[in-house]
């Protein structure tokens, strides 16, 4: 792998001079102030704007600001025309545009594709403040205020729609996002060494669709250039998937849009493909045929160093929301307001999860100092602190500082995940530097109690009872939630997930820990329903587990088919991904898609509820477990029923008879008939 340039290394544009914005500009009377008569970039965003290292814009923003750009926020303007995009006057170099810190369907919308009411990233929780399909509607209305201004895609949202994609709402494959959102480069990943060249080369007069050679980009093309050399995996006869290795620059084909769109195999073998091209080290450039021309992404962003990742969350935010909010309450950022967050990637590779895609599974570190440094900073700064920082970690809780013990298995290595079917031996799991920073960060005047809410990967945890028993002691506040996500190996083999038995492991761990403190702690496991792989059976068992441990799940998940996740892939194809794709040989994956078997899945995780048990008792007639039914503590639900339960037909049904059915607008207007 090439080292990278410097992120900070770039000579500092002009308007540097004006120097550093309390808060960057969302009106023209704020850019007054500043002395501005202009934005350099002016970034889209779906989200409230909130001036913290954990929001995205505000990451871009400051970066950019650092480099000696002007940079102005447009924050969930009305889409309804073209005049809220021109409040800031034309951007000297480029719109950047996201639909926010979460894609703007999932959102909007729950896994029933039924309607949520509240955005946690809007002011007063309110919904239907962003559009559906934000990035493809913002797009199109900078565009219509400015029509010669050039577009840059950004965000998770254009991050996981980058390709061809299936999109679960509209139950069909789409093209990428940047094709129908008519941008002019997208950005994805963890953009912060993209956004920096990208911005200095339109800057000194490049065009956005010549930026192929930056690495986290994707361009449209009419043809592959000269002097590339094709590796076709575009053949789903041909066993090689694209993974010959052939001399000089290569480029990978996959599937082109028009074959994922018709061939649910091919759309698994693009699936495939792009996953095994996600490690920075090894990668090659991609390119997919949409119509008459050709989609171009570039292989992986080098991931940040630890100087680097200290220097971006040690940019001089604001760490607030922006004043013209008043006292109105953002939900997502009073989740965050005390948290610190440690690291970036993971290595988990869940094949439904999309950090991994995102983020890359290569852990990013922050340094000792620069966490301790923002612990100080809350403390002294954070308006309604009270001493204790609610959360200590990132994507997952315990991988700080983890990482391949040899660099260069590292950057040869295609398995997608580190820890699946078992923990990799070339993996480093030690937890040593992780504790020293947990004992640090309490030890710090003023800090009464920091606590690990961030989920814990409990797989690596039990290779450290040391680290264990420093969390219970000093880091856990009643409950722990983890997730095994399952009990049964079908479903576990397909999302990923180590068997049920290292759930076991940490728990005995867990609960030797706790007794030890003299302190009565619980484990809230989290449970999927519905995903690939599983059966009617399996839901079954894990009910009958859940009941046999005494749990009673509350809040539990049906799958959510995301963009581009690996378990999506499955959900659309009805093949595995995980396994060589090509006709004739593809491994069938047992799918979960009619309304009543997703409703019956989420039941069986809550068996308790009276409510589902009318579909339970059904369903355990039809499996031809009827013995499950009774007052037993063996069986599963009872054969009465309590006056007045049982009638809205169980999980998920009565949630939609309030507002009726719905259908989607790309305005993000509700309609209903």
């Amino acid at each position: 792998m090439e080292p990278a340039k410097q992120l900070f290394s770039h000579r500092k544009y002009w308007a540097h001079r004006f120097g550093t914005a309390p808060f960057l500009p969302m009106t023209r009377a704020e850019m007054d102030e500043l002395g501005w008569d202009s934005c350099d970039v002016i970034l889209v965003t779906g989200d409230a704007y909130i001036d913290h290292p954990s929001f995205g814009m505000a990451v871009i923003g400051r970066l950019l600001e650092a480099q000696g750009f002007r940079v102005g926020i447009l924050s969930q303007p009305d889409w309804q025309s073209a005049e809220p995009f021109k409040a800031l006057g034309r951007p000297n170099l480029y719109f950047g545009v996201t639909g926010g810190n979460m894609d703007s369907m999932v959102n909007r919308y729950t896994a029933d594709r039924r309607l949520r009411h509240n955005d946690s990233y809007t002011p007063n929780d309110e919904g239907g403040k962003r559009p559906d399909r934000a990035v493809i509607v913002y797009s199109h209305r900078c565009r219509e205020a400015y029509k010669d201004v050039p577009i840059v895609l950004g965000g998770i949202e254009s991050s996981l729609r980058r390709i061809a994609h299936y999109d679960y709402w509209s139950d069909k494959v789409r093209r990428s996002i940047l094709v129908d959102a008519k941008g002019d480069i997208l950005l994805y990943g963890n953009a912060e060494r993209a956004v920096v060249e990208v911005t200095h080369r339109i800057a000194k007069g490049d065009k956005p669709a010549d930026l192929a050679d930056l690495r986290g980009v994707a361009v449209m093309k009419d043809r592959v250039p000269d002097g590339w050399v094709e590796a076709p995996a575009n053949d789903l006869d041909d066993a090689a998937e694209g993974a010959r290795r052939l001399e000089g620059d290569t480029v990978v084909r996959l599937p082109s849009f028009e074959q994922v769109e018709k061939d649910p195999e091919a759309y698994a073998r693009a699936s495939r493909v792009l996953h095994r091209e996600s490690n920075p080290g090894n990668a090659r450039a991609l390119v997919q045929r949409h119509g008459n021309r050709e989609l171009w992404v570039s292989p992986p962003p080098i991931p940040l160093t630890t100087p680097e990742m200290d220097a971006v969350f040690e940019l001089p935010y604001a760490r607030a929301p922006h004043p013209s909010y008043g006292d109105a309450k953002i939900a997502a950022w009073d989740m965050i307001r005390f948290s610190v967050t440690i690291m970036r990637g993971c290595f988990g590779g869940c094949s439904f999860c999309s950090i991994t895609e995102h983020e890359g599974r290569i852990i990013q570190n922050r340094s000792e100092g620069s966490i301790l440094k923002e612990i100080e900073q809350i403390r002294d700064k954070t308006k309604g602190f009270t001493g204790i920082i609610s959360d200590i970690g990132g994507p997952t809780a315990n991988m700080y500082r983890m990482a391949c013990k040899d660099k260069r298995t590292e950057e040869l290595c295609r398995k997608p995940s580190c820890v699946f079917p078992d923990i990799c031996p070339n993996l480093n799991t030690s937890h040593d530097s992780l504790i020293q920073l947990y004992r640090k960060s309490r030890d710090l005047p003023g800090i009464k109690k920091v606590m690990v809410a961030s989920g814990v990967r409990y797989d690596l945890a039990v290779k450290s009872p040391a680290y264990i028993k420093e969390l219970v002691a000093h880091h856990v506040g009643g409950y722990l939630k983890i997730a095994p996500e399952h009990t049964e190996a079908g479903p576990l083999s397909k999302m990923m997930k180590p068997g049920i038995g290292a759930y076991d492991k940490f728990k005995e761990l867990f609960d030797k820990a706790a007794k030890e403190a003299k302190k009565e702690y619980f484990l809230i496991p989290y449970f999927i329903a519905a995903h690939p792989g599983t059966t009617d059976e399996d839901m079954m068992n894990l009910a009958l587990w859940l009941k046999r441990n005494k749990y009673r799940a509350d809040q539990v998940q049906t799958f959510l088919p995301s963009p581009m996740a690996l378990s999506t892939a499955m959900y659309h194809s009805g093949f595995n991904p995980l396994r060589p794709i090509r006709h004739g040989a593809s491994e069938p994956v047992e799918t979960v898609k009619g309304l009543k078997q997703r409703r019956l899945h989420k039941a069986f995780l809550r068996y308790h509820d009276a409510e589902n048990w009318p579909l339970l008792r059904e369903a355990l007639k039809n499996m031809g477990r009827a013995d499950l039914i009774g007052p037993g503590k063996h069986q599963l639900v009872p054969n009465w029923q309590p006056a007045g339960t049982g009638l809205s037909g169980g999980e998920g049904r009565r949630l939609g008879r309030k507002h009726g059915v719905q259908t989607f607008t790309t305005k993000g207007v509700l309609k209903r008939r």
